[in-house]
């Protein structure tokens, strides 16, 4: 019997987890801004220097974390199918995963775990990055997994108990036509939901 997890097995009523948190490339444009006046100035309102200055360590940490602890847990929670977000955005990346599943289902994402402050500076930059519609390219970004729904909080606390990071329940699979779409209004998360002092997340 083969180890792998085929890309095509998620079913009506799983969850979808994902494993890190987005903003990663608006993480790293906001950073680069701090050189560029024309472009801080449309961001400055929302966020100070130091906000942008952890929020650049909080990517570079995101992105240099791999995936290895998240995939070797999919087959102890019964994962059906999972991607990794690269190059594109979230919701890019769960549109291609749905179309290759074999019931006829539909992805449905509702909660979106953004790198601190990063929602504001997408706001703040009207349709440039689209964050919250979820086309955002991300770099290096976690993993998409569809897990049975009485599996998906123990697949969380098992990464946070592993790895000491969060991973989040973001949506849920209906039935439908192989097709993925992100609720109107998102509920965005804040990641970390609060700052601690001394510490990155």
């Amino acid at each position: 019997m083969s180890n792998n997890i085929r890309p095509d097995s998620a079913a009506i009523g799983d969850v979808l987890v994902l494993t890190k948190p987005l903003g990663t490339q608006i993480a790293v444009t906001a950073h680069q801004w701090l050189q560029q006046p024309e472009h801080w100035n449309r961001i400055k309102g929302v966020i100070s220097e130091d906000d942008v200055r952890k929020a650049y360590q909080r990517a570079m940490n995101s992105m240099t974390r791999l995936n290895i602890k998240a995939a070797s847990l999919i087959h102890k929670h019964n994962a059906h199918c999972l991607t990794d977000i690269n190059g594109f955005g979230l919701l890019d990346h769960a549109q291609n995963l749905a179309r290759y599943q074999k019931n006829e289902v539909s992805f449905i994402i509702y909660n979106l775990p953004v790198i601190a402050k990063m929602a504001a500076v997408a706001k703040a930059c009207g349709n440039m990055f689209q964050l919250l519609q979820g086309h955002s390219p991300e770099i290096c970004g976690g993993l998409l997994i569809c897990l049975p729904r009485e599996r998906a909080h123990a697949y969380c606390k098992d990464i946070q108990k592993q790895e000491g990071y969060q991973a989040w329940i973001i949506g849920i699979v209906e039935k439908g036509n192989r097709t993925a779409r992100m609720i109107d209004k998102p509920r965005v998360i804040e990641v970390p939901e609060r700052e601690k002092d001394g510490e990155l997340w």
